[in-house]
């Protein structure tokens, strides 16, 4: 390549990311900056969450950030696991949205009184397939059973609710959001879930139809196109047939035909009945939604998002915007922290980007720990974690070490995940040690001194 031709590359680059980044136009509205997302558990949110964390950090917004990597969870979560946080109204947050089991009370004392609350569900047979490939070493229920076949065949056999990180394996959503996930089912409590969710939420975005999601997301937000344009985080590879393949979470939301027979998945369907009824109820909320939006301006909108993408990916991304495995990054610090059982998949960046460039693109395939560990430096300076501090072994994905036994809330109260098997100790994403004693089958897990928790 000539030095010529070699600027022109850059020009063009610089052209891609200022022209059509703004997108159709959203009329008088104004940016919406006070934000809370409640990320649920395998449903593309380590997607949207990235969107979050690169607005607020190109607008240089405050983070309601977690002193670990997730807020507590699966405690019910509390305003003072909030880093920073002083008192309610003591100090401004805008963003809000690593993992947490919602408490709507506390997350208002951190929150102010405008923001925007929303969240993202998946069909609940999809998202028990995820989830018991995630977390099929930490969940006993998953561990003991042969396959996710098995297991739908007659879950109660492998169910104990008194199990720590069995929350993984029913009604995860339903617990994501503050719920009773072990309650019986009826009508009525389901109707009493679904009310309050939309009591406290604006907008419930659906996994399966991520794009449409997107655009209604924007439109709510007041935000540009390129602010919610994405590259699906967190693909994990999957083999099939004797070849490889990945799954995109946002995209492929069904598992394989032929990992579960029809049977199974309406097993899978009753046993997850509290988070089936939310599933079908919010996604005709949704398409009611894209109704009064316009089903061909929504069409359209679609239309221009996946350009958009495929240009950025172009531009950004080596392998023609195919995720790879980690083992391929060269750059650690966009290379994914691996997760249990299955091989999360990440990007490499186009070589000879300039500089705004590469940066911009990078935004774009950040892992989620490195960029909110990004995040926690820039805004608490005094505080950021030491350079030369290894990073935290594999476990499964979002986890920190738990308790044993489910944490309880009030049926119809709206308000970690599961550590790894690690050798001789196991740690939490901090990286601080976590001990195990038994005392009568029941597990004591406490963190050393530098972790400042104990857990019994």
């Amino acid at each position: 390549m000539t030095a010529y031709t070699g600027r022109l590359q850059q020009d063009r680059l610089r052209w891609l990311f200022s022209s059509d980044g703004q997108g159709p136009s959203l009329g008088s509205c104004r940016p919406r900056s006070h934000v809370m997302f409640l990320k649920t558990h395998k449903t593309a949110s380590s997607t949207v969450l990235n969107i979050l964390y690169r607005y607020g950090e190109e607008k240089d917004l405050r983070f309601a950030l977690p002193l670990g990597y997730q807020f507590d969870y699966p405690l019910p979560f509390n305003a003072h696991r909030v880093k920073g946080y002083r008192g309610p109204r003591v100090a401004e947050f805008s963003i809000m949205g690593n993992h947490m089991r919602f408490n709507k009370p506390e997350v208002g004392k951190v929150m102010p009184a405008d923001t925007f609350y929303f969240s993202i569900l998946r069909d609940p047979v999809a998202l028990t397939e995820s989830s018991y490939a995630y977390y099929k070493s930490v969940a006993p229920a998953f561990r003991k059973a042969k396959g996710l076949g098995d297991f739908a065949d007659n879950p109660w056999k492998y169910y104990d609710p008194r199990l720590h990180n069995n929350h993984y394996a029913r009604n995860l959503l339903w617990f994501d959001f503050g719920l009773d996930h072990n309650a019986n089912f009826s009508t009525s409590l389901a109707q009493r879930g679904e009310v309050a969710i939309r009591r406290a939420f604006k907008l419930i975005l659906v996994s399966e139809h991520f794009d449409e999601s997107m655009v209604l997301l924007r439109h709510a937000l007041c935000w540009p196109l390129d602010a919610v344009v994405s590259f699906s985080l967190n693909a994990r590879q999957q083999k099939s047939s004797g070849s490889r393949s990945w799954v995109d979470k946002a995209a492929a939301a069904q598992p394989p035909a032929k990992a579960l027979t029809d049977n199974q998945r309406q097993k899978l369907r009753e046993w997850n009945a509290l988070d089936w009824h939310l599933y079908q109820a919010f996604n005709r909320y949704f398409w009611d939604e894209v109704d009064r939006f316009g089903r061909a301006r929504m069409d359209q909108e679609v239309v221009l998002l996946r350009t958009r993408r495929e240009l950025l990916a172009k531009a950004c991304l080596r392998e023609g915007g195919k995720p790879v495995e980690a083992s391929r990054i060269r750059d650690k610090n966009i290379r994914p922290f691996q997760s249990g059982l299955v091989k999360i998949l990440g990007y490499e960046l186009q070589p000879g980007l300039d500089n705004a460039t590469r940066q911009a693109c990078l935004r774009m395939i950040r892992p989620e720990i490195q960029y909110k560990d990004l995040l926690d430096a820039r805004q608490f300076p005094r505080a950021a974690p030491q350079p030369a501090q290894a990073p935290p072994p594999a476990i499964p994905a979002g986890g920190a070490y738990v308790r044993k036994g489910p944490s309880q809330l009030r049926t119809g109260e709206l308000g970690v995940e599961g550590g790894g098997r690690m050798g001789e100790e196991e740690r939490d994403w901090d990286g601080s040690r976590l001990s195990r004693s038994s005392n009568n089958n029941n597990q004591t897990l406490a963190r050393d001194r530098g972790g400042k928790r104990n857990i019994r």
